[in-house]
């Protein structure tokens, strides 16, 4: 049977796709604020907004996306004021993000634990077509925002100081970042889980960094990792009949040993070549007749 003609495939596949773009182009802005966790984080705040859409029988992804949100804020807030025991204030809201969902869940007469476990570790033959609606609005948000915005983003995540200094608008740019990455996270629940969503942000970014120079090298190199994964991890999931979010970050990590492994000779390769040139150049510089030399000397 031709897995195309399969409906319920088509839609995972397109939602997988969507991931892939996604998950990388916000995971590298965070890799570079040294914030590579804070998509888990999102992730336990969003089952509250699950158990809340069930509760509310309503759309979970855009009740967790609204959640989500605000979250990011308080996240982004807190980080920025930069709050003594501040770390104690998001354990706190990260683990009662969590202990939330689980409760409202238990609570709402439509949520049992089948639905828990696949928002959890994602399920992705279980995607509907208002699920696909949601996924593609909501990706189209953070590929707009990631791509248009990659100058301004980058500058603040390399050095907030001087992009203040610039003019840049630090803290609503700050705030952006912290959004787009709660958006994500509810675009890529369905695919991979709340509990793996931030690995697919950070792996495909860490595996491009080992083998790319450049901030759009990476970028580029991060999603189409992040393509590939997902949409392998996919595959293999059906045919196999293993959990999607558990095989696409598994592959993920052996793209990045891959990388990894192949990265050591290039790094000497760079070297050698570094070391002949500037041997050359000493050499050249020392020959006879070379300015500045002893034979340019005039007695």
């Amino acid at each position: 049977m031709d897995i195309l003609e399969l409906a319920f495939m088509q839609r995972a596949l397109l939602a997988a796709l969507l991931v892939g773009v996604t998950a990388p182009a916000i995971g590298i802005y965070l890799v570079q604020r040294r914030q590579a966790l804070m998509g888990d984080g999102i992730g336990h705040v969003a089952l509250t907004g699950v158990g809340l859409g069930f509760l509310l029988n309503t759309s979970p992804v855009w009740v967790a996306t609204a959640v989500c949100v605000v979250g990011a804020v308080v996240m982004e807030l807190i980080r920025s004021y930069g709050k003594a025991r501040g770390d104690i204030a998001l354990a706190m809201l990260f683990y009662g993000g969590m202990a939330g969902g689980v409760m409202l869940m238990a609570l709402s007469p439509n949520g049992s634990n089948a639905n828990l476990t696949t928002y959890l570790f994602g399920s992705i033959t279980t995607v509907s077509e208002q699920d696909i609606v949601a996924i593609c609005l909501l990706a189209a948000f953070v590929i707009v925002t990631t791509v248009g915005l990659r100058r301004q983003l980058f500058a603040i995540c390399q050095d907030e100081e001087f992009a203040r200094v610039t003019g840049l608008p630090v803290r609503l740019l700050n705030l952006l970042v912290a959004v787009t990455a709660a958006v994500t996270v509810t675009v890529a629940m369905r695919v991979v889980g709340l509990l793996l969503v931030s690995a697919l942000m950070v792996i495909p970014v860490a595996a491009s960094q080992q083998i790319t120079r450049s901030f759009a090298t990476t970028f580029a190199m991060a999603v189409a990792i992040g393509v590939l994964v997902t949409l392998s991890g996919t595959v293999t999931s059906y045919y196999v009949d293993v959990p999607s979010g558990a095989t696409i970050v598994l592959l993920a990590i052996g793209v990045f040993i891959a990388l990894t492994l192949l990265a050591a000779p290039l790094a000497r390769k760079r070297a050698d070549k570094a070391a002949l040139a500037e041997r050359c150049t000493l050499e050249d510089a020392a020959a006879p007749g070379a300015p500045g030399t002893a034979d340019d000397v005039r007695v």
